[in-house]
């Protein structure tokens, strides 16, 4: 199975690439079987996601995950974005083969584990 020109597209030029130093929270997944490791970066203003940054360590799947993960939470609650979930990420990017399916679980748990910290914060 091939990837979809939108993860290749992500994947070549992520959008939402770099730490965040004034980051509100950051959440990090890793897996040690796969060795991909994402760290997702947030900002909050009025409970919405204002900005959104990761770092990911791992394959192209894993990148374009990430830099997708940012994309769809950006602008929402923080309510919908602990919804969002790895078919969400999945839909967005196309086709993957399907033992590339964990990398959007990874980035969706490293953004939950993001906002969970924040609100621990709060």
């Amino acid at each position: 199975m091939a990837y979809s020109q939108k993860l290749m597209d992500h994947f070549t030029n992520p959008r939402n690439a770099g730490e965040m130093p004034d980051a509100h929270a950051v959440g990090e997944e890793g897996n040690l079987k796969c060795g991909d490791v994402m760290r997702v970066f947030i900002k909050v203003e009025d409970d919405r996601l204002s900005d959104v940054t990761f770092q990911t360590y791992g394959c192209m799947a894993a990148i374009a995950a990430s830099d997708m993960v940012c994309e769809i939470a950006k602008g929402k609650t923080l309510d919908e974005a602990m919804r969002m979930t790895p078919k969400d990420v999945i839909n967005e990017l196309g086709e993957m083969p399907p033992i590339k399916f964990h990398c959007s679980i990874l980035g969706t748990q490293a953004l939950q584990a993001a906002i969970k910290e924040y609100r621990k914060k709060q």
